[in-house]
């Protein structure tokens, strides 16, 4: 914008901006892109642009409106969030102009890619680890680097490069940590030789602990949020590879760890793309195929004292409940006492109070189980978990959520809650986080399933009603019509 004398005007901060869907000039024979990115992952709902498009209007900021480098990135940020536009995979960064020939340079991860790809296209082993090392290391910076890197072509060139590295043991542990970072958010770029030779090195490698380690990170990349690939690895013989990795390296934590994560993804049901999948299904084959059950727990006993590594297991252990029996099974193989004592012993570590939690409460799912629970004393430390971490909403819920199984369909159970004070610490739970849907839920279903035996001791049907009533400032039945 330029005013009476020619001279560059600012634009206002608060100024409405060009829409960024409307397309500006550009050099001739400059190639064509595509504005509204369909394929690319977004918020739902939100709108998305090209790298090009915003480089474009931090340029148009630069030249047209005097602003510096920074303030015209902030500018451009700013004009196109104020739109609803979602800039998670875009580079914030000035780009170069272009050259006087017209040529666009580029940002700093494609300069990296193309030293990586040419050390590769000339098979220069000796070269290839301080150029893996500077692409890694920027992929990891965020997500936007890698995937501005996968859209141009990255993949095949990373592939490439653990392939030229096969024979050199370090040389592929680089290449396929260079992978993993790649993989992270991005799991569509994998393809059916790159899940072969991930599958092939780990069937191949089982004794190396830092491969499987190397291997297994790539593979949990790849398998979260796409039920293709999962179902590809599955099919591929990933499962007894995962468990076996736990048993064969039961003394490293970052193995155990790694891989309990990794039979985990593999029964989600997280990639929207797909109507359904197989988690329950994967889930089924881990305990009936793998032993994986007995595996988990086997494995906890080596790291009593390891809080991150007790807290995989028992969220992976929560997600292979899905089953009456399978609920049996864990608390016969001592799986329900192994989550007592490390509830316990690590009260003051909240994400491990939230993982035993949600598994204690998925396998309360058997109803035998519940009295068990009850027997080793878990309601008084599920109370106590919710009153220790009151200001923590997860917590909160999972911990309400476990008193609802204990006290559905078992009225004696019930009494064991109210007594304990399970009752005041869900509405504590309530009180404290009003905005919460999931914990004022679950304290309505325990006051269901308390009011279910209100016969047998009204004075707590009562209590209930009124404090809920209380909280929420309106009358509320028994039935919660």
């Amino acid at each position: 914008m330029r005013g009476a004398g020619g001279a560059c005007v600012r634009r206002p901060s608060g100024a409405v901006p060009p829409s960024p869907f409307v397309r500006r000039g550009r050099p001739a024979g400059a190639q064509q892109d595509t504005e509204v990115l369909s394929s690319l992952p977004r918020k739902m709902g939100s709108k998305q642009i090209a790298q090009e498009t915003f480089d474009d209007a931090v340029q148009e900021n630069i030249t047209e409106f005097e602003m510096d480098p920074e303030e015209a990135v902030r500018e451009a940020v700013q004009q196109f969030e104020s739109q609803g536009v979602d800039l998670s995979n875009i580079v914030k960064a000035v780009r170069p102009p272009a050259s006087e020939n017209g040529q666009r340079q580029k940002h700093q991860i494609l300069l990296t890619l193309d030293a990586l790809g040419s050390t590769v296209a000339e098979s220069d082993v000796a070269e290839l680890p301080e150029q893996l090392s500077a692409f890694a290391a920027q992929c990891k910076e965020q997500l936007a680097f890698r995937y501005l890197a996968g859209q141009n072509g990255a993949y095949p060139v990373v592939f490439s490069a653990c392939q030229l590295a096969s024979g050199d043991r370090d040389l592929l542990l680089q290449a396929f940590s260079t992978l993993s970072a790649l993989l992270d958010g991005q799991p569509d770029l994998l393809d059916a030789a790159g899940q072969e030779l991930l599958l092939q090195t780990l069937r191949e490698q089982r004794e190396d602990a830092e491969m499987t380690l190397a291997g297994i990170r790539c593979v949990r990349h790849a398998c979260l949020k796409h039920e293709q690939n999962r179902q590809d690895f599955v099919k591929g013989g990933i499962l007894p590879l995962l468990t076996g990795a736990i048993i064969q390296h039961g003394n490293s934590a970052d193995v155990v760890r790694t891989a309990a994560s990794a039979l985990r993804i593999m029964t989600f049901d997280d990639d929207i793309r797909v109507p359904f999948g197989h988690a329950h299904d994967h889930a089924k084959m881990i305990v009936l195929e793998n032993d994986g059950l007995r595996v988990l727990i086997e494995a906890a006993k080596a790291f009593m004292d390891n809080s991150g590594v007790l807290s995989e297991l028992c969220a992976t252990l929560s997600r292979l409940s899905v089953r009456n029996e399978f609920c049996q099974e864990i608390v016969d193989l001592g799986g329900l006492n192994f989550m007592v004592t490390l509830l316990a012993d690590c009260m003051d570590h909240p994400d491990v109070v939230k993982q035993v939690l949600s598994a204690i409460r998925a396998v309360a799912g058997n109803d035998d189980v519940k009295d068990a629970i009850v027997d080793a004393g878990g309601t008084d430390l599920i109370v106590l978990a919710i009153s220790h971490h009151l200001g923590n909403p997860q917590i909160c819920e999972q911990g309400c959520a476990a008193l609802c199984m204990l006290a559905l369909r078992k009225p004696e159970n019930c009494s064991v809650i109210m007594e304990g004070g399970g009752a005041l610490a869900a509405l504590q739970a309530m009180k404290a986080h009003p905005q919460e849907v999931a914990v004022q839920a679950f304290l309505f279903l325990l006051g269901r399933a308390e009011w279910g035996w209100a016969p047998s001791n009204p004075a707590c049907a009562i209590f209930l009603q009124d404090q809920i009533n209380h909280l929420h400032g309106k009358k509320f039945a028994p039935g919660f019509s």
